[in-house]
């Protein structure tokens, strides 16, 4: 008796609807829009749903929960059939991916050399666990099972450009600048919401010595 085939596997080898019927199968959002142009790229394809998964996070750098609904009507899927997949590869995102991607090598070459140390220096300083980020979004951490450079453990890569021989000293050297670009990223935010804000608060006047509050014009700077 044949063993009974995965609601994943299943999914991913069903094909897709005709690509004239996509536009009517998803709602007009931005992130729906590209959704549904993905789709139909994949148009006609056998075992539709991996490819379109990894397009849509090529495209969208994740894949939103809001999407899976999309997807499973366009598919004539399930949404639970959807979301196992989604859920069954741990490369697929569901939330939005930090500014900077951080790749710690955890094979077995990089733990002999000191990678476990690596690691928890790397987790304490960013505040985070591997598949999360630090609290400003700058630095996402994930754990990568090789990188090609076993005779120079441990490595990491960096958005993609890989770093041999690390040491934690080495690694607070790499991840400096980009926490400090969040921060400066960060406090530009926060200086420009203060700005906006002034700028809509009414201000004091004085009137024939009387203190009267006055609402700035539209464009006005507060003074």
């Amino acid at each position: 008796m044949p063993e009974p085939v995965p609601a994943f596997t299943r999914a991913a080898t069903l094909a897709i609807k005709p690509a004239d019927k996509l536009a009517a199968a998803l709602p007009g959002s931005a992130d729906s829009c590209t959704t549904a142009a993905l789709i139909a790229a994949h148009a006609g394809q056998a075992g539709a749903l991996l490819p379109l998964l990894h397009a849509i996070q090529d495209k969208l750098g994740f894949i939103a929960p809001g999407s899976v609904g999309d997807i499973a009507q366009a598919l004539n899927l399930s949404r639970a059939e959807v979301h196992g997949v989604i859920t069954y590869y741990p490369h697929f995102r569901t939330v939005a991916p930090a500014r900077h991607t951080l790749e710690v090598c955890r094979a077995e070459s990089c733990q002999a050399l000191g990678g476990d140390a690596l690691a928890a220096h790397v987790q304490q300083r960013l505040g985070c666990d591997f598949h999360g980020a630090d609290a400003s979004g700058a630095v996402g951490l994930e754990a990568v099972y090789c990188l090609g450079l076993c005779a120079q453990s441990p490595a990491v890569a960096i958005d993609g450009v890989a770093h041999a021989r690390m040491t934690p000293a080495r690694m607070d050297r790499l991840l400096d600048p980009l926490l400090a670009e969040a921060a400066k990223v960060d406090a530009n935010a926060a200086v420009a919401q203060a700005q906006a804000s002034s700028a809509a608060a009414p201000r004091n006047v004085s009137v024939d010595g009387r203190h009267l509050l006055q609402a700035p014009h539209r464009g006005q700077e507060a003074v």
